[in-house]
């Protein structure tokens, strides 16, 4: 018997200002499948996560609201964990990090950063609600973009053109909040000195406890060198008040991550587990954290930095996956693609994306497409028209002629061998997060028990009582195969296993997965699954719309531009002759760009997260030519380059073949 595996798995909590949607589905889906898988196996796996309920935003909530923000966090986490449980997400314990557990192990994380030099404290300058008497975020301003003039834009980057800058620079900033000017205010601020751990952290990222994309992508930042971490807030704030201080809170990506040991520790107090066990510095247990794309900063610098110096363990592995789209492009509430979890539940079987969103995942970082047409035929297709097919069909006849007792004598050992034989292929698979082959490795295998189904046609031999024997002993096996490949599929789709069990009259377990059901009594079939209704479907998405404000630059006729305002744009085709980061910015390429006769131009581009510098060596692009050069913290940018896409992935607007560097557009 192999030694059985301790392990221990989060997934990123969801923050408690709003309801859950499809995207927080998918991470809460692929933890809980390989969860399930592991479990399967016959290893010890616990599942933890919790709300994240700090903030000014949930401050802020609350009060429009007319609650405190411990009642409005409360009524939140109930959703959560109603919408999850409905998805069949099975926690160990679904927990908050507004608790007696994770003030105090923030409060002793942060001792213990302290006596390691670990803490710095110098003053900053913010920007300031005078009417409110708050501190400001960069998300909580708005104004005017100081390179193309945008209005409505957010304090730190502008969704048009991709710039980026301090509150600051905006032109007209003004508060969401109380819609004032904001000043700037001076304030005292700790931060944590992510630069002593600059050693570990290039040996960890080697370590490979990353995928190598987020690995690559961690290794740039450590190469530009690290910053301080500014890990304090001032109040009013909604979260825990750092010690020794006045009306100074941790920051809440402090204390979220802290989340996870902290519910870990409730969940120890209320089950046989030792916590020491799994979060001392030299555990041999397995943790592991999926998260998404977004927060790997956090996750991958900031909180192994934190644990190395807080003497706690740090993470086995980070499973990263990418954002979820629906029909091709980014959630959205008018085009009612931006789905609550309880809306889809209203309309839908939970299994059904269970399913789909597991014939999309793999193992890497890259982005999943809900594609609702898609999901309808797949679905169909899959589980009705081949899976649940084989049971219906073979359980008739068993009904009807047998008793629904199976035959004594299950032939056709070969065949049978062949869907027992893919375990371990499907067990590697499952293991390393590849759910789509794992799931067209079971689709092969339903083929082929149809395609056998069909070769010995037991609707025919059923004509003729000298085959009886025969017709009992196909479905037989027909069902000994799809018990098969309910096992395989039992970590994807709980609710048909449990329904499938109950019609097979036994356990769907891996570890029996080669004893077969021989003379063995079935309850009467019931459907397991029914096929989705594309109209079904419809109604889900209109439920879902929800008119957004329209762009304010189109509300008014006097903001549409003339074809003399347009004719004004010099638009060329440029050429970028060299490429590369730059220092201290998170969003920022530098670019060379050749504009033929106009010279060269340098321009820098929020384009990092979608470009590696030396993929745009050589590329010929679309530039506006005539914009006026512009002063930013990093340097003149001297011109625009023309792209598409959104906030997940840009994309440079390139010409045809034969055209060349300073050529005109028209």
């Amino acid at each position: 018997m192999p030694t059985q595996r301790r392990i221990l798995v989060t997934s990123a909590l969801p923050y408690a200002n709003g309801p859950l949607h499809l995207g927080h589905m998918l991470e809460q889906v692929q933890t809980d499948i390989w969860v399930r898988f592991q479990r399967s196996k016959g290893n010890s796996c616990l599942y933890i996560c919790a709300d994240d309920a700090h903030g000014t935003a949930i401050m802020l909530a609350a009060q429009s609201q007319k609650l405190s923000p411990e009642e409005y966090i409360n009524s939140i986490w109930q959703q959560h964990k109603q919408d999850s449980s409905a998805f069949s997400i099975d926690f160990s314990t679904f927990y908050t990090t507004h608790s007696t557990e994770n003030r105090e192990w923030s409060r002793r994380i942060y001792t213990r950063l302290k006596e390691n030099d670990d803490i710095a404290s110098r003053k900053i300058t913010q920007a300031f609600d005078p009417k409110e008497q708050l501190f400001l975020a960069d998300r909580f301003i708005k104004g005017t973009c100081p390179n193309c003039r945008a209005e409505d834009q957010y304090g730190d980057n502008c969704e048009v053109c991709g710039a980026t800058y301090n509150p600051s620079d905006l032109i007209n900033p003004v508060s969401i909040i109380s819609g004032e000017t904001p000043i700037q205010k001076e304030s005292e601020h700790f931060f944590f000195k992510l630069q002593n751990y600059q050693t570990e952290l290039e040996e960890w990222i080697k370590s490979g406890t990353l995928q190598p994309q987020v690995a690559n992508k961690l290794s740039e930042w450590i190469e530009m060198g690290l910053q301080d971490w500014d890990i304090s807030r001032d109040g009013p704030y909604f979260g825990f008040e750092i010690p020794d201080t006045l009306d100074k809170f941790f920051y809440v990506w402090l204390d979220a991550p802290i989340g996870y040991i902290a519910s870990f520790e409730h969940y120890c107090k209320q089950a046989e587990f030792d916590f020491n066990e799994y979060w001392s510095e030299k555990s041999d247990t397995e943790l592991y954290h999926f998260i998404g794309k977004d927060i790997v900063n956090f996750h991958g610098l900031f909180w192994p930095a934190i644990l190395k110096s807080s003497n706690l363990r740090t993470p086995t592995g980070i499973f990263v996956h990418g954002f979820l789209t629906v029909n091709g492009a980014k959630m959205s509430k008018s085009r009612g693609t931006f789905i609550k979890a309880s809306t889809y539940l209203k309309h839908l079987d939970s299994d059904y994306l269970r399913y789909y969103f597991a014939a999309k995942l793999n193992g890497t970082v890259d982005d999943i497409d809900l594609n609702l047409e898609d999901f309808v035929q797949r679905v169909n297709s899959d589980l009705v028209g081949k899976v649940v097919n084989i049971a219906s069909r073979c359980a008739g006849f068993i009904d009807k002629s047998f008793e629904n007792r199976l035959s004594s004598d299950c032939g056709e050992e070969t065949l049978i061998k062949v869907f027992t034989s893919a375990s371990e292929n499907i067990s590697q698979l499952y293991e390393a997060r590849e759910f789509n082959k794992a799931i067209r490795s079971v689709m092969e295998l339903a083929d082929r028990a149809n395609q056998y189904i069909n070769d010995k046609k037991p609707w025919v031999l059923a004509k003729n009582t000298n085959y009886k024997d025969e017709v009992h002993s196909i479905c037989s096996v027909g069902l000994n195969l799809f018990r098969i490949l309910m096992i395989y599929l039992k970590p994807v789709l709980p609710k048909m296993s449990v329904e499938a069990e109950k019609f097979l009259n036994c356990r769907l377990d891996w570890s029996n997965l080669g004893e077969l059901l021989i003379d063995h009594e079935l309850n009467k079939f019931k459907p397991l699954i029914t096929r989705i209704d594309a109209n079904v479907v419809n109604m889900m998405i209109e439920e879902s719309k929800i008119d957004e404000e329209p762009d304010k630059q189109s509300k008014n006729s006097n903001d549409l531009i003339t074809i003399e305002d347009f004719s004004k744009i010099d638009i060329r085709i440029g050429e970028i002759v060299a490429a590369e980061l730059v220092e201290n910015a998170d969003k920022l390429l530098r670019l060379r760009v050749n504009l033929g006769e106009l010279g060269e131009r340098q321009i820098l581009s929020a384009i990092r997260a979608h470009y590696l510098p030396e993929d745009l060596i050589g590329r010929l692009t679309l530039v506006i030519a005539n914009l006026k050069p512009r002063k930013m913290r990093f340097g003149i940018s001297e011109g625009m380059l023309l792209m598409t896409g959104d906030e997940s992935q840009l994309y440079l607007l390139s010409p045809d073949s034969g055209a060349r560097a300073g050529m005109l557009v028209s």
